[in-house]
């Protein structure tokens, strides 16, 4: 079970780029339910994500950079590439998503719980924007 909330972020808090940084490129092949494929820097996955907003199940497979490259060419749209951050915040850790190429200049920035309770009483730092959860 995933249970996230999201937000925009519409400036960078100033020390971001201290923080671990991975390469990200996704594409969907379907949007509903949804399946995505990813490459996170050298490790590659299919994910399935049921119906939900803050909680849904979410199963992750490997694949192999070849059917990596395979499903590729079946994305429905445009992949999509981003740097992703990992900024620790007291007990959560906030997963910062900075877009590339036709996304740029979106930001986005996801924090998920172990419980619907912690997620309901989370409260975002201030350089958060608005919460775009639901």
């Amino acid at each position: 079970m995933e249970i996230e909330r999201k937000y925009l972020v519409e400036t960078l808090p100033e020390n971001y780029t201290a923080f671990p940084c991975r390469q990200l490129e996704q594409g969907y092949l379907c949007k509903e339910p949804v399946v995505r494929i990813r490459q996170d820097n050298d490790k590659y996955e299919l994910t399935y994500k049921s119906k939900g907003l803050l909680a849904r199940e979410e199963y992750n497979m490997p694949l192999t950079k070849e059917a990596y490259e395979h499903l590729k060419e079946k994305v429905d749209g445009k992949l999509i590439t981003k740097k992703r951050y990992m900024i620790p915040y007291g007990e959560y850790m906030i997963e910062l998503d900075v877009f590339e190429g036709n996304l740029a200049p979106l930001i986005f920035a996801a924090v998920e719980s172990d419980s619907m309770e912690a997620a309901e009483s989370f409260v975002a730092p201030d350089w958060f924007g608005e919460d775009v959860t639901f």
